[in-house]
């Protein structure tokens, strides 16, 4: 079976970015996450039978639906290459940017204003992961990086903290901890990317390059919760020949085995643990899968050969580019998508291939699953997602610098500008 060595296939996201009023009660009441979490109230195989590519999988659905109106997104706050973003509620959100930074945004009426808060160490380049446990710790999550170099770390920080404290090393344990499905050739490697905290304590981290999902105490001990299969697919129509660095590329329908490449994570209302792939090379749109992990389970193995058996099970499929999700308190799941042409297609340069996407997956009364796109053509390079515990939908774009943070409305409002200032 053909394979084909990227470099940028187990850290694309890393890679991709690298390119590219705090008082003791500030975080007070229900708890929140980039990539959604327990604050809301709760707060990319082979393939099988019948399914080449997962378009319409297990009942799925790709629709519109006509339960609500169609939604547009408001600006927040304008911001410089953000990614993190974790609903506080009351018109309070934390938002990380690409210089390492995090902040609060405070929007009372018309008014929003951004406070700086501090920076995450070893994090500058790429915006880290944010999320906010039961009892108001802020949690940051640095991306790629050496065992001890203070990337691919998790800290943690409370109002008052001068700065950010280093709770676990994530790059230590997955040295000890290798990817055992690796086809990139380096198992061992790290790159922490999405964040949610647990209700019964600690946060969950999806490790991109890892393809898995580890579990951190409060007290900094670390345990695999999931471990996600490669799924192979096929190399889509309409690459070029050659790669930018004039590497040849595999010929259209050539089958290669695809790391997941986990990027997001969150728990649903009910304690279930709903996990996002971004998928590695070819990255063909259509493969990014979401993951349901059911409560309580651990040590799981998600199999895309036995997507409907066992602990973790597919809960939506036929997605491209996955890097963030985030589920309500009624077990709606928001999806922030890179590129709907893939992150490859993006690297490649191809037109249109920055066009992001935010889609919702529902589970209608005759069953199965619903998946709706939202704010169609709206975004570019999407970067996170997350929902309040007021159920304010929260969207952060382009990772690539001048961004914003913006909510999704869906009632038919007069449109207003807001204004906003840093100090």
């Amino acid at each position: 079976m053909h394979q084909h060595r990227s470099p940028s296939t187990r850290t694309v996201v890393a890679a991709l970015a690298a390119a590219a009023l705090a008082s003791t009660t500030l975080f007070s009441g229900p708890a929140a996450s980039a990539g959604g979490g327990p604050g809301h109230g709760h707060h990319e195989h082979h393939s099988h039978p019948g399914h080449k590519h997962g378009h319409g999988h297990h009942g799925h659905k790709h629709g519109h639906g006509h339960h609500k109106p169609a939604p547009y997104l408001r600006t927040v706050a304008d911001l410089e290459g953000p990614r993190g973003v974790a609903g506080l509620g009351r018109g309070r959100t934390l938002v990380t940017e690409g210089d390492g930074t995090f902040s609060i945004v405070v929007t009372k009426g018309r008014r929003t204003r951004v406070t700086e808060l501090g920076t995450v160490p070893g994090a500058a380049g790429v915006a880290p992961a944010v999320a906010v446990g039961t009892d108001g710790t802020v949690y940051l999550l640095s991306g790629a990086g050496e065992p001890g170099t203070g990337g691919a770390t998790l800290y943690t920080w409370r109002p008052g903290d001068d700065e950010p404290t280093a709770l676990a090393d994530i790059a230590a344990y997955q040295a000890e901890d290798p990817d055992p499905s690796n086809v990139e050739g380096v198992p061992e490697e790290s790159n922490p990317y999405g964040l949610a905290a647990h209700p019964d304590g600690g946060v969950l981290v999806a490790d991109a390059a890892g393809n898995d999902v580890l579990h951190v105490t409060d007290e900094g001990d670390i345990s695999t919760v999931a471990e996600v299969l490669p799924r192979t697919i096929a190399v889509p129509e309409g690459f070029p020949a050659t790669d930018p660095d004039g590497n040849p590329l595999p010929p259209p329908g050539t089958e290669i085995p695809s790391e997941a490449v986990t990027t997001s994570v969150d728990v649903g209302p009910d304690g279930a643990i709903y996990i996002g792939e971004l998928r590695g090379f070819p990255a063909t749109p259509g493969t990014s899968q979401v993951w349901r992990v059911e409560p309580g389970a651990t040590g799981v193995t998600c199999d895309p050969m036995s997507p409907d058996t066992g602990d973790c099970t597919v809960e939506a499929d036929g997605l491209t580019s996955i890097v963030d999700l985030a589920v309500d308190r009624r077990g709606t799941i928001y999806v922030a998508t890179l590129s709907k042409a893939s992150w490859l297609a993006f690297e490649l340069g191809l037109e249109g291939a920055d066009v992001g996407g935010l889609f919702m997956i529902t589970h209608p009364r005759s069953g199965g699953t619903q998946v709706r796109e939202l704010v169609r053509d709206q975004l570019t390079l999407t970067s996170g997602v997350d929902v309040g515990p007021d159920g304010r939908v929260l969207v952060t774009s382009p990772i690539f610098g001048p961004g914003s943070l913006s909510e999704l409305v869906w009632a038919k409002a007069k449109r207003s500008t807001k204004h906003h200032h840093r100090r």
